[in-house]
């Protein structure tokens, strides 16, 4: 790998830490950068299937159901565009809601495991729980749902950001070893 690829990944990989350190120490922003980034993918996410819905209604059926819910993308990334900050109020609403019933879900299917004999559903069953209390917290104090959601948001930044920087040491290892195996072959 070139030099400059190598320089211009650890820069990004800083680039990335320090955005998910600013995600972390400002919820605010975060938020309304992730409703932004929501409507902007919504939007997309709308046009790519109404492309694919035209491309594709003659021989796959129930193309009427594919272009309502591409219409819908389209009209709800646009609302989510246009109403940015009533976007990113709702955030963690659905944030909490989610994890809410995320975890009602895990303590139904926690009885589940335990009729086929899974010693340790009652952990699951725990764990369920705990989320829906969670989440149900979250509901209370959005406030610390919206910083709940940055602080995930920034550490999976974060990750990325190390990530690209481990790669760059990674790629220095491997050809550290194909240089040397090289070097043995040729001699």
């Amino acid at each position: 790998m070139k030099k400059s690829t190598k320089i211009w990944l650890c820069v990004a990989g800083l680039i990335l830490i320090v955005l998910g350190v600013m995600c972390i120490s400002r919820p605010d922003i975060t938020m309304l950068s992730a409703a932004w980034l929501l409507g902007c993918l919504t939007l997309l996410c709308g046009i790519a299937k109404l492309v694919f819905t035209f491309k594709t209604q003659a021989f796959i059926p129930n193309s009427g159901t594919r272009m309502l819910s591409a219409l819908l993308d389209i009209l709800f990334g646009l609302f989510f565009l246009a109403n940015n900050m009533l976007t990113a109020v709702s955030l963690p609403v659905v944030f909490s809601l989610w994890v809410v019933i995320e975890g009602i879900v895990i303590v139904v299917q926690s009885f589940d495991y335990k009729s086929v004999g899974f010693g340790q559903w009652w952990v699951l069953c725990v764990l369920g729980v705990a989320a829906a209390i969670l989440g149900t917290c979250g509901l209370r104090n959005l406030d610390l749902a919206a910083g709940i959601l940055s602080v995930l948001i920034g550490l999976a930044i974060i990750a990325n950001g190390l990530a690209y920087i481990l790669a760059v040491v990674g790629v220095n290892l491997f050809e550290k070893k194909v240089n040397g195996v090289i070097k043995n072959i040729v001699e």
